[in-house]
């Protein structure tokens, strides 16, 4: 318990990026050893984008309305966030920002390549309310209230790059204003195709490109498994379930 401590208060404190040699376990299902690197200019906290920043001329909450977009867009069968190998990882990529998802029921580890000078937008966990979801809510204010309820359930998360931990990553949460998305046939909502409305509310991490190379991103959020809440619509739309080690080999060249 007292080796906990020490560390944890080096990681709230930014001491701890690069030399330290002990095991940071968060929760039972979600550890790793820290290794030594040679690369003593390699500053974790500088590869994240600040959530007040506009990456590409673009606000933090579009982007993210742009990672929602993205999912919807693809079928079932191809879905990325379904993958359990990363095959599909490059599905509907495009630009200077391609879209990653955490997986659902058990962990995995996702192989993907990813082309230089782009960026990675990865969900710790999210949550989303639509029109075509919840019918029975018919303005933005009860979207918003939705999302937000839904999106309450999340009680932390944690993520590594190359066994590093990235901290604080309690300020990356961020609620849209009201968007489209389209979803066609044989979609990961399993309802007719359509185009709604939706807000969502999410924790995520946006990460700037990182060097050519291999690198391992680890990601895990936490919900609360004692709320009474009951989530309705599909299980897509929050975070429960979502709550697995996520494991990205991202090969950047």
């Amino acid at each position: 318990m007292i080796k906990f401590i020490i560390i944890l208060i080096s990681l709230t404190t930014g001491l701890i990026l690069v030399n330290l040699d002990n095991v940071i376990s968060y929760g039972e299902d979600y550890s790793y050893q820290i290794t030594k690197t040679n690369n003593t200019n390699f500053d974790i906290s500088n590869l994240v984008y600040d959530i007040d920043s506009k990456p590409f001329n673009v606000s933090y909450a579009d982007w993210t309305e742009k990672w929602w977009q993205w999912t919807y867009s693809i079928p079932w069968d191809k879905n990325p966030s379904y993958d359990d190998t990363g095959k599909y990882c490059s599905e509907n990529q495009s630009g200077p920002v391609w879209f990653l998802t955490l997986a659902y029921g058990h962990p995995v580890t996702r192989i993907c390549d990813i082309p230089e000078n782009t960026a990675l937008l990865i969900t710790i966990l999210n949550s989303e309310c639509s029109y075509a979801e919840f019918p029975l809510l018919k303005t933005e204010e009860k979207l918003r209230e939705c999302a937000k309820r839904i999106q309450d359930l999340v009680v932390g998360g944690n993520a590594s790059l190359n066994k590093m931990p990235i901290p604080n990553l309690e300020n990356y949460r961020v609620q849209t204003d009201i968007f489209n998305f389209t979803l066609p046939e044989n979609n990961i909502l399993n309802l007719t195709s359509q185009t709604t409305q939706a807000i969502a509310d999410g924790n995520w991490l946006f990460l700037k490109p990182l060097p050519t190379g291999t690198h391992e991103l680890k990601v895990k959020g936490d919900v609360n498994t004692t709320s009474t809440i009951e989530i309705n619509g599909n299980q897509y739309n929050g975070p429960v379930g979502w709550n697995y080690i996520t494991t990205y080999i991202l090969n950047v060249k």
